[in-house]
């Protein structure tokens, strides 16, 4: 009887492998974002950096095992899933124009939870008390990371018109984990993510058209290009692969549970580029996130 479980249990531990690899990459693109901001639309960057990961995937994908007929059978898959990353992103860059970064990295930290809500409204997972109680733990260590220990910091908290408008953006990266399981039919996550970042640069253009024109891209400083190249090649092209090769593999709560690690890895890479180190409280949320992400392991 042990036999038949083998093949499921490896399948759950390579997806955990990949979203571990997929919440370090995701925060390195947090810390070069931060240092190529003042000098770059967002959203230009973005849709340069969905362009640039769906040439990365798309050769990926032709040198391996090709696109079959039946990959775009229904395009509008593709479509949605794209659109919802596009919105995101969008909603995102709007949300931060009005407010901050701790603000809107709070607001993140809910995406496990909407998750947990979309896979039983989706595919009819279920949330176990033991899993409830990781994603709490994870929400409350990630907070406190996020807030660098600060207590007066967590509790002056408020929600402005920007969080908000950043909260719906949450809801459609939340609904995408799911919707990836539900919408795919045996496609590869390689060809899968190559559909969905096509799309998704569609749209992003259409929005980001007027900012792209408007750039003038040899003027820009090299830390823009360095940032460009890290996110359209490790934190787009490497985290979208990752990304649908662990939905298909892994409940929508468990993968967006490793958002939580973000703010961890980001403190690491903050480190790494001498921009100073946190105080020796935001240890406690670090051990809470890894606590958390033990308890989403042990079955």
């Amino acid at each position: 009887m042990p036999r038949p479980l083998a093949a499921p249990r490896q399948a759950s531990l390579h997806g955990h492998l990949a979203m571990l690899a997929f919440s370090a990459l995701v925060a390195g693109s947090f810390s070069l974002g931060a240092m190529a901001a003042p000098y770059v639309d967002p959203a230009a960057l973005t849709t340069l950096r969905f362009v640039i990961a769906s040439v990365i995937v798309g050769t990926a994908a032709l040198t391996t095992n090709g696109f079959s007929r039946c990959a775009f059978a229904a395009p509008w898959r593709y479509l949605i899933l794209g659109g919802l990353l596009a919105i995101y992103f969008v909603l995102m860059f709007e949300g931060l124009k009005t407010a901050a970064p701790v603000s809107t990295a709070a607001v993140f930290t809910l995406t496990p939870l909407l998750a947990a809500g979309f896979g039983w409204i989706l595919l009819r997972q279920r949330t176990t008390p033991r899993m409830a109680l990781a994603l709490t733990i994870g929400a409350a260590g990630a907070a406190w990371v996020i807030f660098r220990a600060d207590w007066q910091a967590l509790m002056g908290f408020h929600i402005g018109g920007g969080e908000m408008i950043y909260f719906w953006g949450c809801v459609c990266h939340a609904v995408y984990a799911p919707m990836v399981r539900k919408l795919n039919r045996g496609e590869s996550a390689v060809v899968f993510s190559f559909g969905t970042m096509v799309a998704g640069t569609l749209v992003l253009a259409l929005w980001a058209w007027p900012a792209l024109c408007a750039t003038n891209w040899a003027a820009m400083p090299p830390i823009v290009w360095i940032t460009l190249a890290y996110v359209s090649v490790a934190a787009s092209a490497a985290t979208f692969v990752l990304l649908q090769y662990a939905s298909l593999r892994l409940p929508s709560a468990k993968v967006m549970a490793y958002t939580y690690l973000t703010p961890s890895w980001v403190i690491l890479w903050e480190i790494a580029l001498g921009r100073g180190v946190p105080p020796v409280g935001v240890l406690a949320g670090i051990a809470m996130t890894i606590l958390a992400l033990y308890l989403l392991l042990e079955e």
